[in-house]
Formats: C-alpha cells, structure tokens, sequence
C-alpha cells in the first residue's frame, strides 16, 4: 500500500524525516510511485507543491523537482535518487581523509554525510573521538551521539552551550548544510554560534554537503518552528520563538566535502554562479 501524501507530510513535519538529502529521498520515492500511477498532471504538480513547502528551507528537494519539472520522466527521478546515494559514499570518501588518526570531532544536530565521513574514518581504523551537542529543542544530536556510539565510537554527549567549554579538547568541527548560498551555509541553528566558537580558538571548521545543496534561490525562508517544541504552557505575554535554522558566513568555512571534491567557500561560491544543477 503506497503511503499517502498525507502521511508523509506529517512525518516531514514534525522532523520524523529529517535532513535535506532524506527529505528529498522519500519525497522522491513517494513521487515515483504517484508519477508511475497517475503520471505527471495535476495530482503530481499538487504534490510537489505541498511536498516542497513542508520544509522551505532546506533545498535539495527544490533543486530535484525543479530538474523533474523540465523532464517529466520517472528515469529522472531514478537519476537523482541514484545520485544522492552514490554523492553520499563519495562525501564520505573524500571526507574520511580530513580525519588523522586520534583525531577529535565536534559536531551539531544530525547530518547524514557527515557521519557518513566518520564512520569511513572509523572503519579504515582510525582511533576517533566525537563531541556531539544534543541539539535543542528536538535533540536531533542525540541520533547522531546514538548511531555513531553503537559502532564502538567513543561519542560524549554534550549540552549545546557547552561547545565553547570543550572547544579546547577538540581537532576539528564537522557539520552538515541544509543549504549553501552565496550569503553561507545554511544548518541547524546554532552552527553560527558554533563556528564563531571555532574560529576564536583557531579549531577548523569543516561542511558537508552535496552539489545539490547548491542553492539558487533568491529569497531564503528561514522555517520558523512550533513555539511548543520550546514551552508548552501558555503564558499570554509570553512570546516564543523558534528558528530551525541559521547561516554561517563563508568566512568561517575551511573547507566544504562535496561528492565532486574538498572545496574552498571560493570553489561553492563559483559553482553558485553556474546554472548547471547535475
């Protein structure tokens, strides 16, 4: 029984699904089943637009629907379903080669490639240490510390306003991307933070991301959560807000792991100006 459009918005929203590149997966293996059923009409265009405003921010999900748009062929969806796989295994690849042998990572909510990177250090047998921050307030870092500890990582846990206590214990800050503009990268909030943290104290800081991160667009939307993800009593003078995400500035970047290559924030910047999305 093919899962309803419904249901999959319900588990993109509530970040049951999660991640710019896992977003764009099930949307696309959802929109597979529907294009192979019904084709690319109506209900198809209808879907894509309730699939693409679910989670505005992140962008790889845009930048696959744009190119399915001008193809209209269910081989196109397999093509990119094919690519983010196969980025994935190249990212870590690349990535793993960053990490030296006793090397200590911090890293920040949960990204896909980017524990992708470390567990490819891992397993070719390097000793590793990871600092991951529990991710307020939907403490996606805690999935990350969890799959990362239960390959035999030596991960420690830590309170997101403690990355400037442990900053001194680490080697380097791994991060994932929901999005690279021409203003930075776009992540979970609190990369900023964490990125003026490492550069303060002369730590580089690295981002994960594949080509279709790349984004384009001229107006960025910063998703703005639930308030009761925060607090759940209701207070009448009481304002909550709760931004999903924030951009670091290019200038805080050493280097950014592509499926193409390790590249300069000079290197994305180029590839932004390019019109070209494969």
């Amino acid at each position: 029984m093919r899962e309803s459009l419904k249901d999959l918005l319900k588990k993109l929203k509530s970040l049951e699904i999660q991640g710019a590149k896992e977003i764009a997966i099930h949307s696309l293996k959802f929109l597979r089943k529907l294009a192979k059923e019904k084709g690319f009409g109506k209900e198809f265009n209808q879907a894509t637009k309730k699939l693409a405003r679910a989670r505005p921010t992140a962008v790889v999900l845009h930048n696959c629907l744009e190119i399915i748009k001008k193809e209209k062929k269910v081989e196109a969806i397999n093509k990119l379903l094919r690519k983010l796989n196969q980025a994935t295994k190249e990212i870590a690849k690349r990535g793993s080669s960053l990490i030296k042998n006793n090397y200590v990572i911090m890293t920040h909510c949960h990204s896909g490639e980017a524990c992708a990177i470390i567990k490819q250090a891992w397993k070719e047998g390097k000793k590793i240490k990871v600092y991951a921050t529990e991710t307020r307030p939907k403490e996606q870092g805690i999935k990350t510390a969890r799959e990362l500890s239960k390959l035999g990582i030596n991960v420690i846990l830590i309170v997101d306003d403690a990355v400037e206590f442990f900053i001194k214990d680490i080697d380097m800050v791994m991060v994932g991307s929901d999005a690279m503009r021409k203003e930075g990268i776009v992540n979970k909030i609190g990369t900023y933070t964490m990125a003026v943290v490492a550069k303060e104290n002369k730590k580089p800081f690295y981002v994960v991301g594949n080509t279709l991160k790349l984004d384009r667009r001229k107006k960025l939307i910063i998703e703005e959560r639930d308030p009761h993800e925060i607090y759940v009593e209701h207070i009448k003078t009481l304002e909550i807000r709760n931004p999903a995400f924030d951009v670091t500035p290019w200038k805080y970047v050493k280097r950014i792991v592509t499926e193409k290559g390790v590249m300069t924030p000079a290197n994305i910047k180029k590839l932004l100006k390019s019109k070209t999305l494969l």
